[in-house]
């Protein structure tokens, strides 16, 4: 069952589901990565109904006013023909593969009653696998005023998936600015290097020659120590040792915000982590320090001194060299930048921009 129900209201009273994606609705998206997992779709709308009838049955809350998605699960568990039903929300275009199946595994290995994926970093809650037995329990809690998925999942032995691995694919569409960005009309374009090569000290210099051109730049940054910004003793550094998973400090000059990611057992940040908190609608460019083994467009630094090879060779999204070595060999299509020479790569971005920053074939 695909969770179509909602109001959008933050996508500005848009039904998500319908709304252009690489230009098909959103829908077509998710169901070319749902139907080779299941059987039946079944669409839980309360809006556009003829519209979504072209993709599969669809069925309506019974409770009015939109009661949020278990009004839905209710819905599809109420109709169903199979002993399950995955469900799986409108505004995410990329369906996890082998979702249906390793959820269903790990229900049964577990002995427990439904399963929910987990990203590595949260709980996906409209990721689930739900059995038809549920149906009457989860009408006794809707009708006792019950509307938390988590909530009511707590109420059954619950089996946790962990998909880690493609956590890219939970990525959703709340906003206009989350479309941008999934729809990747916010240009990336990395700096990846052995250690001491100098990626810091270039974006430093690049970054003031990129914003004299009118770029507004964000920068993302990967580390692999552990990060702080804030100070014991200040109320924000309080307010998250009680317990708070974000925090979000505010003034005239800037907006920080800081959000706890879990404990040691969840994966590393992800690219897709990295960028979900900038404002694409702010931003021309996002240059990005690290995330060397992601598939992103990257300009390699390279210093012949430090005694470290060429990534180019193993990596298809280097678009450019800069070095230091005059005399260095590289194939027609990777040009050579001088890397003592800032406005020599910025005036590279700024060229690639205005063609893309894709590769050459």
């Amino acid at each position: 069952m695909v969770l179509a129900g909602g109001q959008g209201r933050r996508m500005g009273g848009q039904d998500k589901g319908l709304v252009p994606f690489h230009g098909r609705p959103l829908i077509e998206h998710i169901l070319d990565g749902l139907r080779p997992q299941v059987g039946k779709v079944l669409i839980s709308a309360n809006r556009h109904a003829d519209a979504y009838r072209r993709y599969g049955m669809v069925i309506a809350d019974t409770l009015e006013n939109f009661q949020g998605p278990l009004a839905g699960f209710a819905a599809a568990l109420r109709v169903a023909a199979t002993p399950y039903v995955l469900t799986v929300p409108c505004d995410a275009p990329n369906v996890p593969p082998q979702l249906a199946e390793r959820l269903l595994v790990a229900m049964q290995d577990e002995g427990a009653e439904l399963a929910v994926a987990h990203d590595g970093f949260r709980l996906q809650p409209m990721y689930a696998l739900l059995p038809l037995c549920l149906l009457d329990d989860l009408e006794t809690y809707l009708q006792q005023g019950g509307r938390s998925p988590r909530e009511w999942f707590a109420r059954h032995r619950m089996a946790t998936v962990d998909f880690s691995a493609n956590a890219a694919a939970f990525r959703n569409m709340n906003t206009p600015a989350d479309r941008l960005m999934l729809e990747g009309r916010v240009p990336l374009l990395g700096f990846c290097a052995y250690s001491g090569t100098g990626k810091t000290t270039l974006l430093t210099q690049v970054i003031p020659l990129l914003k004299a051109a009118g770029l507004r730049i964000a920068v993302v940054k990967h580390t692999h120590h552990v990060i702080d910004l804030d100070q014991p003793g200040k109320d924000s550094y309080r307010m998250r040792e009680a317990g708070a998973q974000q925090v979000v400090l505010a003034s005239h000059q800037r907006i920080i915000s800081m959000r706890e990611v879990g404990h040691a057992r969840q994966r590393e940040a992800s690219l897709a982590d990295a960028i979900s908190g900038i404002l694409p609608e702010n931003t021309d460019l996002i240059l990005v320090e690290g995330f060397k083994h992601e598939p992103y467009p990257k300009i390699e630094l390279h210093r012949p001194s430090l005694g470290k090879p060429l990534m180019f060779p193993d990596d298809g999204n280097i678009i450019a060299i800069a070095t230091d070595d005059a005399a260095l060999e590289s194939p027609p299509y990777l040009p050579r930048l001088d890397l003592n020479q800032p406005q020599t790569v910025a005036d590279f971005i700024l060229q690639r921009l205005r063609g893309g920053l894709q590769r050459p074939a």
